[in-house]
């Protein structure tokens, strides 16, 4: 009957030689028009007739050990390979695993077609394809795959745009409630103490943790969208009570309401929008909402010049609650996560019309494969049967109990440490006091070292595409170390004041090349997808406990200790790139050869049918011919009409076929 079968090396499953009339019910159709024709097994496209090779296009489908049928085509066998690998976060710097999946899977399925395509050939011609004939079709069915799996990264839908960037809006806040407090030390409440500031300051990271550990519960009992309003809410609350603060006892309090609201959005953001968006635009909004953080810090430093008085300073504080209101009035923009819809019922009809508008799918055949991948992949990143963003006791015994991966959570906890205590925060916190006595205008310094931060958070994004995670982050511990030791010396005067400026603009440099995005990516990389939300919560914990303690001590560091203060910075530094070069293993991620084959060693037992695509593909030739010939001759009678001067150049009304007789009445622009 033209069907052909293969299957990958591994046991071979017993099934009927004839497989059962298809259950329309469980029938997946493909996204795209190849697919939709071998559904309709044929017929007509826009108008056209198709060719007979397309009328005899078969369904592809598998049939795994267990029996059970899976009615995918190669694409969306790829596409639902994305899914349950890729984790439902967007972290900074995924895409080089989200490009290695997807060249992994464009290669299995490329070698599906070419094994049925040789099958086919034996059968009909008794002979295989030759080795330029199987190079040629493995590279046009790899590339066919692979430039439909990346389409996603191209074509964003408006209500995808809109989403992400009122979501973005919370990291916004949270970059700026990081680096506001920087310059007005010297002008809110003139008279503080030292203790009260530090606090005040400090108070930031004492609510993230709460915000962190309590996100994911909110998160699963009011939906993303639910949780992101009413994170929403608790910035407007706090930056009311910053910017009507009575004493410093109110600045101390909304400090803390900002710090556990950007501790909910530290979690909260990325889950969101890594559940919104397709497996392979992750990475990419992952980078977006790190550009609004650090983007965030440079906004604080700039609205400082003309806010930062004694007059003026609750201006600069006010930023926070009228950008929560903006994203209020944005509110309808934000849709809800269709996987948090799915996990509550599979069969919810806002959650597809929702997938319907995220990827701007026209048919509902097309919606059902999409929930298909979304529900498959909840499955394979569950734990303990419970959803992967839980943090409940059970998922993190399970997580540290595996044995695979406890030398990485490990790692991921030093990292979050050296990240904190390494005093990148001292620097966004109290750049301005560090630079009194070194520059003229320490609040130039201060700007400069934000604009220096968002530079080279664009610089890391291409580091990453090239070198090793262990690699960046030796160099980025060794250069802030030796940063640390220059500033030390100039502040103890063995160098001019400018060399302290300088040190601390590499020392920042450094830091987002490495310390900064890696101890984040790391989680995303290497950790299995069910352990993702896991370590990424107990990563989050760790961390702002760490900026905590950054942010209270270092006041009292920098006037004990002097020109001293960064020595003990460097000591964690120093402490971490040993770690780093000892022990952390190399975080870059899997190569695309090691992906290929474990997708064969996990589907060695399916047996698949009807999966050559090439030719279907390249078939359609014949349609594309009648098209260019049918343009060419509409081509040439354009420049013909041109040459006789009667080409209409849109400015004269259609005329009525039947109707000839005053059909030249109306040339007044027409060419002579």
């Amino acid at each position: 009957d033209g069907e052909y079968t293969l299957h990958l090396p591994g046991v071979t499953p017993v099934f009927p030689s004839t497989p059962k009339p298809l259950d329309a019910t469980r029938t997946r159709k493909s996204m795209h028009e190849m697919s939709n024709l071998a559904d309709m097994g044929g017929g007509v496209l826009s108008g056209f007739p198709t060719s007979t090779a397309k009328t005899n296009m078969k369904k592809s489908y598998s049939v795994s050990a267990d029996g059970a049928i899976s009615y995918l085509t190669p694409l969306q066998m790829g596409r639902h390979e994305l899914y349950e690998s890729i984790p439902f976060t967007a972290v900074f710097g995924l895409q080089r695993k989200e490009r290695n999946m997807s060249v992994a899977v464009s290669s299995y399925a490329a070698d599906l077609d070419l094994l049925e395509a040789d099958q086919i050939a034996v059968a009909t011609t008794k002979k295989h394809l030759s080795s330029k004939e199987l190079e040629l079709r493995r590279s046009q069915a790899s590339l066919l795959i692979l430039d439909e799996l990346e389409l996603d990264t191209v074509m964003v839908t408006t209500p995808l745009i809109f989403a992400v960037l009122v979501a973005a809006m919370s990291q916004f806040l949270v970059g700026y409630n990081t680096g506001v407090m920087n310059a007005p030390e010297s002008v809110v409440f003139v008279g503080h103490t030292v203790a009260e500031w530090s606090l005040a300051v400090a108070a930031f990271a004492i609510g993230g943790p709460f915000g962190a550990n309590l996100a994911a519960n909110l998160a699963e009992t009011r939906g993303r969208r639910g949780a992101l309003l009413i994170n929403t809410y608790l910035f407007l609350l706090g930056g009311l009570v910053q910017s009507f603060a009575l004493n410093m006892k109110f600045i101390i309090a909304s400090r803390f309401i900002i710090g556990f609201a950007s501790g909910i959005s530290s979690v909260l953001v990325p889950i969101y929008l890594g559940e919104l968006a397709p497996p392979t635009l992750r990475g990419t909004l992952g980078t977006l909402t790190q550009f609004a953080l650090v983007v965030g810090i440079l906004v604080s430093d700039f609205f400082a010049f003309p806010f930062a008085t004694e007059s003026k300073w609750r201006l600069l504080f006010s930023v926070t609650a009228i950008t929560a209101i903006l994203q209020l009035f944005c509110a309808p923009w934000l849709l809800e996560s269709p996987r948090w819809l799915l996990s509550k019922d599979t069969k919810s009809r806002k959650a597809r019309y929702i997938i319907k508008k995220l990827r701007g799918l026209r048919y509902d055949h097309e919606v059902d494969t999409e929930v298909e991948h979304f529900v498959s992949a909840m499955e394979v990143q569950k734990v303990n049967s419970s959803d992967s963003n839980s943090s409940g006791s059970g998922g993190y015994a399970e997580m540290f109990g595996d044995k695979n991966v406890r030398l990485l959570v490990v790692s991921c906890i030093v990292l979050q440490m050296t990240q904190q205590l390494c005093g990148i925060n001292a620097v966004f916190y109290y750049s301005t006091a560090i630079f009194k006595g070194v520059i003229d205008n320490p609040l130039i310094g201060t700007t400069l070292v934000g604009a220096v931060n968002v530079v080279a958070t664009y610089i890391a994004l291409l580091l990453m595409d090239t070198c090793g995670r262990r690699t960046l982050l030796l160099w980025s511990a060794g250069g802030m170390f030796a940063a640390c030791i220059i500033l030390v010396l100039s502040l103890l005067g063995y160098l001019t004041n400018i060399y302290a400026l300088v040190a601390v603009i590499v020392y920042v440099s450094f830091f987002e090349i490495g310390l900064g995005p890696i101890p984040w990516l790391i989680v995303a990389e290497m950790f299995d997808a069910k352990y993702v939300s896991l370590a990424m919560s107990a990563s989050c914990q760790v961390n702002w406990f760490c900026n905590f303690l950054v942010g209270l001590i270092f006041p009292y560091m920098n006037k004990y200790l002097g020109p001293y203060s960064f020595v003990p910075f460097a000591t964690v530094l120093f402490v971490g790139f040993i770690f780093s070069a000892i022990w952390l293993p190399e975080t870059q991620g899997t190569t695309p050869e090691e992906l290929q084959a474990n997708l064969v060693k996990k589907n060695a037992s399916t047996v698949y049918h009807n999966m050559s695509f090439v030719d279907e593909v390249i078939g359609a030739e014949e349609l594309g011919d009648q098209w260019r010939m049918a343009m060419d001759q509409v081509r040439a009678e354009e420049e013909e009409a041109m040459n006789d001067g009667t080409y209409n150049y849109g400015f004269n009304p259609i005329d009525d076929p039947n109707n000839t007789e005053n059909s030249n009445n109306f040339l007044p622009f027409a060419p002579p």
